[in-house]
């Protein structure tokens, strides 16, 4: 008996693997099967082009939309040419023939819109991140609940399809328990230079950061128990926020970690690698658009074809999941309940980024951009 390990398990040298099929997994974008609302949406900035693109898309209809500079919405409207424009919100709220809201402002002036709509028995989609506060996200969820509404966020994310792949390969057990996940990508951000968002603090963290954050949650539940996060500027960047940031997170029985190079100018890259105790997940590409997912198990290597893009199959996914729900009178699949576990970890990362130590899970309750 020899202390020695041999040489192929030292070099950390890989067998060859047989290449098997790939599961067939549901993770594409949710379609209702008969539910066609008329939609409301409140807020028609820059980004409100992929959402009613992902709507057009998918033949739902986009009845009205509201901006208090109605230059803004009738620029929207080239994507809901039937929509009529209004600049006040309540014109959307006690339109009795709009059932479902989409809310887009940003998180202040979101959250008494969201309010407002449920009042108003509007089931609401709403624009991430959800809230800046977990009291006030638990009341909008027990609100929705106490008037039989829906209340959804547009974690679009969830239906990027090398994420959703393989979030449903862990949801139905082909990895076995999650033991680590770790993200890393690499790209460049400077785009926020000379815009709002480069006054937000912490904006790779929070309004970036979130769509991982939530995967993260999504595939591990509530067994995150600590996070230590750092954030730096890059040599040479000129937008005001800092572009690198990066977390560590504890998993009970499990680790994670997040790194987020948005200081990139060439070479863009994004991995991920989720190790559980009966397989392996890796998805890498160029991009958050291009990536190539593999499953490897004890059987095997599987390669999926994957079909469709983030943009816009993750916003026609956050919507569809809500109609569904209605639909079905289900939780919806991006539900703002299970989106607190979310933001109860970005809020941790984000409080340990400003207090240089580690912060447990569920002990920053508030978020200030």
């Amino acid at each position: 008996m020899t202390d020695t390990p041999d040489a192929d398990t030292y070099a950390l040298k890989s067998a060859t693997l047989a290449e098997i099929p790939a599961p067939d997994l549901p993770y594409e974008p949710p379609l209702p099967r008969h539910y066609r609302p008329r939609i409301g949406v409140i807020g028609t900035g820059g980004i409100v082009s992929a959402h009613l693109d992902a709507y057009r898309t998918a033949g739902w209809t986009v009845a009205a939309l509201c901006n208090r500079t109605p230059a803004k919405a009738e620029a929207a409207r080239a994507l809901a040419p039937d929509a009529r424009i209004t600049t006040d919100a309540q014109d959307i709220l006690t339109d009795p023939g709009i059932d479902v809201v989409d809310i887009t402002p940003h998180p202040a002036d979101r959250l008494p819109l969201i309010e407002a709509a449920l009042m108003a028995g509007k089931h609401v989609l709403s624009q991430k991140p959800f809230v800046l506060d977990l009291a006030d996200g638990q009341r909008l969820v027990t609100l929705a609940r106490m008037r039989g509404l829906k209340l959804a966020v547009n974690q679009n994310g969830r239906w990027a399809p090398h994420l959703a792949w393989m979030r449903e390969a862990v949801r139905a057990g082909h990895i076995g328990e999650v033991i680590s996940a770790h993200i890393s990508i690499h790209w460049n951000h400077a785009w926020i230079t000379g815009t709002p968002f480069e006054q937000i603090e912490d904006l790779i963290l929070s309004d970036f950061g979130i769509h991982w954050f939530d995967f993260l949650a999504s595939i591990t539940g509530d067994r995150a128990q600590g996070v230590i996060a750092t954030a730096t500027h890059a040599k040479g960047q000129t937008a005001a926020a800092p572009l690198l940031a990066q977390a560590l997170v504890r998993l009970d029985h499990g680790q994670a970690s997040l790194i987020f190079d948005g200081a990139t100018p060439f070479g863009p890259r994004d991995t991920t690698t989720i190790t559980g105790t009966k397989g392996t997940l890796t998805s890498d590409g160029r991009d958050l658009g291009q990536q190539t997912v593999t499953l490897t198990t004890a059987a095997g290597r599987a390669t999926p074809a994957l079909s469709g893009t983030w943009f816009n199959d993750g916003f026609r996914g956050a919507m569809g999941a809500l109609l569904c729900a209605i639909e079905d009178d289900t939780e919806p699949a991006n539900g703002a309940a299970e989106n607190l576990h979310s933001l109860a970890l970005a809020f941790a990362a984000i409080h340990s980024r400003r207090m240089g130590t580690e912060v447990a899970i569920g002990t920053a309750t508030r978020l200030k951009l």
